[in-house]
């Protein structure tokens, strides 16, 4: 049996439980940081399939890391878990139905993610264990993906020095090997202090910190004009100061999230914005307190990684889907946009057929990208050790993340379909790398190599704690 057969045999001895751990992972949607049901689950399900255990890891207490292994080359596969606010969905109808409108939702399919992952990790240790071979994986259960960083700190704080390469994958409503593009980010709380007082008989005395605030959005919205294409900064209010108008309010938090296609380009617009705070304070007579919630940087791409995903994508094909799956993916696609179907495969530079209800195909490696970019903390794993992503069908062509549609899907045969797909992936992809170490070599140069010339500044300061 070829050596990829045997990884994707083991897998599909398994899925069946891990189709349930997803199930469970996404009837408990958590956020940042606030994952304890996930981790615990997780947890769970590394000690049942005898993984070496290290909880609580980088001070994150919803971050766990499993380990088989003790000698060769070792691969990390990266999972999350962390859900979204206000998607509250239930799975499986074909209309807006929340459970509870206050709730949240796996809204980016990480309930899937992480499923498959901890499965591919799985699979190789039971591939290392049957075929006798000396070599380690390291399965990495990553907390707050959306917006708190997790996997940044731990880039930081060197939790990925030991790892030869890392491998992971994100659902979506197509297959491919990961375009290394995102832009790099940073989110930064300002905080002014000014001074109270009565906003009627005393509005002289009074010093507005949500004054300084409304001046320094106006100052970063009229920068738009001279930052780079790629570049885009948002905001949003985290304290007015309190919701009494005939109060000078004294003190007042914004958060603003700046982007920028690459961690040079970031830290210059954040020193740009920094002097606008700085402007508005002093116009205010203000003061300002700076301070960064979390960053992530660019992707890294690596060549060499990239062509052996591309080659267990050739072996393995598409994923396949049945009757019912395309039925419920047409009554999905009922409640889209021709717009937002045609731009579904962006991503590869592709218009998506509008009469497509399911990807069918597997992208060329050599497609362009054509579409948005967003950012993920998957970025600052790729800048200190190689790094390879695939994307894998598990939703309707036109799905967009981050909505109900993507939580009505989360639980369908057709995610679960995708999700063993994604192990498979990743499983075979690691253990050609594990047959061939001097493929390993080869990518660890290539980034060497990228490296020499932009050495990694993480984002997020040292000193700085995750928010938790």
């Amino acid at each position: 049996m070829k050596n990829e057969e045997q990884v994707w045999k083991l897998i599909e001895n398994k899925k069946d439980d891990f189709i349930k751990f997803s199930d469970k992972i996404f009837d408990t949607p958590e956020i940042l940081y606030k994952e304890f049901k996930s981790v615990f689950q997780h947890t769970r399900m590394l000690k049942k399939e005898g993984f070496k255990i290290t909880e609580g890891i980088c001070n994150m207490p919803t971050a766990v890391m499993g380990e088989h292994g003790e000698d060769g080359p070792l691969i990390a596969i990266l999972g999350e878990f962390d859900a979204l606010p206000g998607l509250s969905q239930e799975a499986g109808v074909a209309e807006h139905k929340p459970i509870n409108n206050n709730s949240n939702g796996h809204g980016c399919g990480h309930n899937l993610l992480g499923a498959a992952s901890l499965l591919a990790a799985t699979a190789i240790k039971d591939w290392l264990i049957k075929n006798n071979i000396k070599a380690r994986v390291r399965y990495y259960g990553c907390p707050a993906e959306e917006g708190g960083a997790a996997k940044t700190y731990m880039s930081r704080d060197g939790w990925f020095d030991e790892v030869d390469v890392a491998i992971c994958w994100h659902p979506a409503t197509f297959n491919s090997v990961n375009k290394p593009i995102s832009l790099a980010n940073t989110r930064i709380d300002f905080t002014f202090f000014g001074k109270a007082a009565h906003a009627a008989t005393a509005p002289h005395l009074g010093r507005s910190a949500l004054d300084a605030i409304e001046l320094m959005n106006v100052g970063v919205n009229y920068m738009r004009e001279h930052m780079p294409d790629s570049a885009r900064v948002h905001y949003a209010y985290m304290d007015t100061g309190g919701n009494a108008a005939n109060v000078v309010h004294a003190k007042a938090t914004v958060r603003h999230l700046i982007r920028a296609s690459n961690l040079m380009d970031l830290q210059s617009l954040v020193n740009r914005v920094y002097k606008i705070a700085d402007g508005a304070a002093l116009m205010t007579e203000t003061k300002v307190e700076k301070k960064v919630y979390s960053g992530v940087s660019n992707l890294l791409g690596n060549n060499t990684l990239e062509r052996i995903m591309q080659t267990e994508w050739d072996k393995l094909g598409p994923v396949k889907f049945d009757k019912n799956d395309i039925d419920f993916a047409n009554k999905i696609r009922s409640t889209f946009t021709e717009t937002e179907i045609l731009d579904s495969f962006q991503r590869i530079g592709i218009k998506a057929p509008l009469d497509l209800p399911l990807c069918d195909f597997v992208a060329p490696l050599d497609s362009s990208n054509n579409g948005g970019i967003g950012s993920t903390d998957v970025g600052d794993v790729s800048w200190v050790v190689p790094t390879v992503q695939a994307r894998v069908t598990t939703c309707a062509v036109g799905t967009t993340f981050h909505t109900w549609q993507t939580v009505a899907q989360g639980k369908s045969a057709a995610a679960h379909k995708g999700m063993i797909h994604a192990a498979k992936i990743m499983a075979s992809t690691a253990s050609t790398l594990i047959k061939n170490p001097e493929k390993i070599d080869e990518a660890k140069k290539e980034f060497d190599k990228q490296i020499s010339k932009n050495p990694y500044i993480c984002p997020i300061p040292n000193g700085v704690i995750p928010p938790i």
